[in-house]
């Protein structure tokens, strides 16, 4: 951890909002921060493991602030962790809801209150007959002390400061299938009030502060909610409270776009307004694969979920949105009036957009979904906390002026992010994210905070002026800019080709649209040509459907080249591409992502673009775990001229194991051979997935020397099923993460270059001894005919020759510690066939 020795004192130094966000204005203020300490997957806490559902939706602390309690709505129970060590929680086990009441009880929420914690409980039988009750369960030994039985279905819980009183959101939510889930729908909600007074459990009161008048089944609208303008008056929803200094308690009405004031000494209702409308400009507002900000939306309901307390005078709300909204931000209002004092507008969305966190599969719906909200005091500062449950991040905003709020960071979290619990006791924040999706678990979070400088983000554009970026698979040196690298978005976006900066953190200054091209482009790789333009890696479905492509400086593609011999190759096909030298020197070396079927190697190729030349490589993938498979991610050169490439197992979280950089250098290939490199570890790159605590990424798929030093990205999967957090890293100097100490080739290196090139990789060990590889490769490729301007792959070999070795004979070798060759008939003799290997296109610029 970065840590400062003392707290900066006072208010914290500005950073911009709203039109000027930038998460890099105030990088060199003297502030603090918080940094991730871990993330636990709360299926270790449960009996079953990884096979269980769980869910981590709202959690509380002990008094002593060790013992986190959290509501799992899935496993119907309430989970324990011991936080005592925040970077190293510990599960505790359960408390199942069967335990209190019935197995089909549902806990909603959780509030630590002194040797108790209150276990809020949904025993609706349906939606038109709600029923709940709070459980007060002693920590110690987790036994029932008393329940009390509620006036309906609860949702939220939230404590007064003094202890007296516990105020419960009593929402009786609607059907969203009954009437296209329009209200009204009977019976309305309410808000209860506990009275705490005495130790005694068993003595406390319990009450009631109806929000309309009239029976059950016919509610009536309170003239002062109906006054303030609350949608559907006659049936609030209430949905979070939040309770101040001076015991007033406010709820959001979300479903009626409203916060209602209660008194909770007198159980009055001292006020009601309604939250409003937004217009939006600037947001993504369509699912159509492309991050574009340029939609708008006129009159949003807000809609607020949570809710938060500032200075006792202000309140700050999460705008979800429901059914009618979606306004994606959060607002400030002024209790006692309901005026509008701030509103991020589109600063929130911008934020996720310029960091690599925006659900483009959502932008037809409510974008991040700001849901959860908290507000604290840490250091003397007043802190915003706001979830994004949609785009699993929390912004942190210094609060200390309620009319203009400070964006300080963002907190990247596991999918969902929902319960938010400061803890300035303890200097620590736990994020409890509730959503089990694709490889991602559902977790508890812990930040602590006193970090001198942000950990995330680490790639980022501008928040003023966003360049939307994700789903980042390959990366390349910039060869006329040494401080400049080029990225490429895989098919989870239309095709785009981004200029990053490097620095802390790296920059996205702009992208480009990949255009003209015959078919629907899934580029895994980028390499930049010393003649201007990008070679790019087209990931087809099946083998003959994988392109070399060839990108003008524009973005238009100019050539389609078809692979030869990949019959059999399914949907892993190319993974990284790099080039090298220029003019009829140039050389394009790629790679395959996993091995084709009857081989136990992946192939590597290489293909001359003057000659139309194809050589084909074995690479020796290490073993991979029970149930996981390895694969190639990227190729690039290096300055000696070897190659490095990222082997990768496809686990995520906990269960990755396996996220590596190795070296080798390509061997002198004769025609009919397939040689195998001789790999050398060059860096474990899973401790720099793993260093900042967060959910191990699983597609480490870019990797760039530049300006001597060696940088990886992740691939964070457009934010769907995945966290969507993108890591972008400094692995070191390259001379000290390579061997580099070999004389870099010739343009046309002779056998005895080669070989004393092999020497000096192979005299290091490899992490594994090279099996002899088996399988078959065709012999002989013909050239195929094809209409001009289509793309089309070779045919079908004429003749295949097995590649089976006799018992006990080793394969050909060559150089020193000698590399295996696979014999492979006429497959390389290929030059004189450019024209009937290559989509010749030109294109209009």
């Amino acid at each position: 951890m970065h840590r400062i020795s003392k707290k900066a004192p006072g208010v914290l130094a500005a950073a911009v909002i709203a039109a000027s966000l930038s998460p890099l204005a105030a990088a060199a203020d003297p502030r603090e921060y918080f940094e991730r300490e871990a993330t636990y997957p709360v299926y270790q806490n449960h009996p079953e493991g990884a096979a269980a559902q769980t869910a981590a939706e709202i959690s509380t602390v002990s008094a002593d602030g060790n013992t986190l309690i959290y509501s799992d709505a899935l496993s119907r129970s309430v989970g324990f962790l011991d936080i005592s060590n925040p970077a190293a929680p510990k599960g505790l086990g359960l408390l199942g809801l069967h335990q209190l009441g019935s197995a089909e009880d549902e806990p909603t929420s959780v509030a630590a209150y002194g040797d108790y914690v209150f276990v809020v409980v949904n025993t609706s039988a349906s939606y038109s007959d709600p029923s709940g009750r709070v459980d007060v369960v002693r920590i110690a030994d987790r036994t029932l002390v008393h329940s009390f039985a509620l006036p309906g279905q609860p949702d939220s819980i939230a404590l007064s400061a003094d202890g007296a009183y516990a105020g419960i959101a009593i929402e009786n939510e609607r059907d969203e299938d009954a009437g296209e889930g329009a209200l009204p729908q009977a019976p309305a909600g309410s808000i209860a009030i506990m009275d705490l007074q005495g130790a005694d459990p068993a003595g406390w009161k319990l009450r009631e502060v109806p929000l309309t008048s009239g029976s059950r089944t016919e509610p009536i609208a309170l003239p002062l909610l109906a006054a303030a303008g609350l949608d559907t008056p006659q049936d609030p929803e209430p949905e979070y409270v939040t309770i101040n200094e001076k015991n007033q308690l406010a709820a959001t009405l979300q479903e009626n776009n409203g916060v209602v004031l209660v008194d909770l000494a007198s159980g009055g209702i001292t006020g009601a307004f309604s939250t409003g409308t937004v217009d939006l400009a600037g947001i993504d507002t369509e699912k159509d694969g492309v991050l574009d900000p340029s939609g708008e939306l006129k009159g949003v309901p807000r809609e607020p979920d949570a809710i938060g307390w500032i200075q006792d005078g202000y309140l700050a709300t999460a705008n979800e949105g429901d059914w009618k909204g979606g306004s994606r931000g959060f607002t400030i209002f002024d209790s006692a009036t309901g005026d509008v004092v701030w509103d991020a507008g589109n600063s929130f969305e911008h934020l996720a957009l310029s960091q690599g966190l925006f659900p483009e599969q959502r932008a037809g719906k409510k974008g991040v979904e700001p849901e959860g909200l908290a507000t604290a005091e840490f250091g003397g500062v007043d802190y915003g906390f706001i979830a994004a449950e949609r785009g699993n991040f929390v912004a942190v905003y210094d609060l200390s002026e309620p009319s203009s709020p400070r964006y300080l960071q963002s907190l990247p979290t596991t999918n969902g992010p929902e319960g938010i619990l400061p803890i300035p006791g303890r200097n620590l924040l736990a994020i409890a994210s509730e959503t089990d999706e694709g490889q991602v678990r559902s977790a508890v979070s812990l930040y602590s905070f006193g970090a001198a400088a942000p950990q995330f983000p680490q790639l980022s554009s501008d928040a003023a002026d966003p360049v939307p970026f994700g789903a980042l698979s390959g990366l390349s040196a910039n060869p006329a800019d040494a401080s400049q690298l080029f990225a490429v978005s895989d098919n989870a976006y239309q095709p785009r080709i981004y200029t990053l900066e490097t620095g802390t953190p790296a920059t996205v200054e702009s992208s480009m649209a990949v255009t003209s091209a015959s078919v629907e482009l899934d580029l895994e790789g980028i390499a930049a040509r010393a003649d201007g333009g990008f070679w790019a890696a087209h990931e087809g479905e099946t083998g003959a459907d994988n392109l070399l492509v060839l990108i003008d400086a524009a973005g238009a593609v100019q050539e389609e080249i078809a692979l030869p011999a990949l019959s059999g190759l399914g949907k892993h096909g190319l993974e990284g591409i790099a080039a090298t030298g220029s003019g009829k020197q140039e050389e394009v070396v790629f790679a395959v992502q996993r091995e084709l079927p009857g081989e136990d190697v992946v192939r590597l190729g290489k293909y001359l673009p003057s000659t139309g030349e194809f050589s084909w490589y074995g690479y020796q993938l290490d073993p991979a775990a029970e149930g996981a498979w390895h694969g190639l991610s990227e190729i690039t050169a290096l300055p000696d001229g070897s190659y490095a490439v990222i082997e990768r197992d496809n686990q995520v979280g906990p269960d990755a194991k396996h996220k590596a950089v190795y070296q080798f250098r390509l061997p002198q290939a004769q025609a009919g051979e397939v040689p195998l490199v001789q790999k050398k570890l060059a860096a474990d790159a899973l401790p720099v997935l793993q260093e900042t605590s967060g959910w191990t990424q699983e597609k480490l798929e870019g990797l760039a020397v530049a300006d001597g030093q060696v940088y990886v990205v992740t691939d964070n999967d457009a934010v769907d099923e995945a966290t969507g957090e993108t890591v972008f890293a400094n692995l070191g100097a390259a001379d000290e993460v390579f061997d580099l100490a070999g004389q870099a080739p010739s343009e046309e290196p002779g056998e005895e270059e080669g070989k004393d090139q092999d020497e000096e990789l192979a005299a290091e060990p490899t992490r594994n001894p090279s099996p002899q590889p088996s399988g078959e490769f065709p012999a002989q490729v013909p050239e195929p005919t094809r209409e001009a301007g289509q793309s089309q792959a070779p045919q079908a070999p004429q003749e295949t020759r097995p590649a089976q070795p006799e018992a006990g004979e080793e394969l050909a070798a060559t150089g020193a510690n000698s590399f295996w060759l696979i014999p492979v008939g006429a497959v390389i003799a290929l030059l004189g066939a450019a024209a009937a290997l290559k989509t010749a296109r030109a294109r209009a610029k």
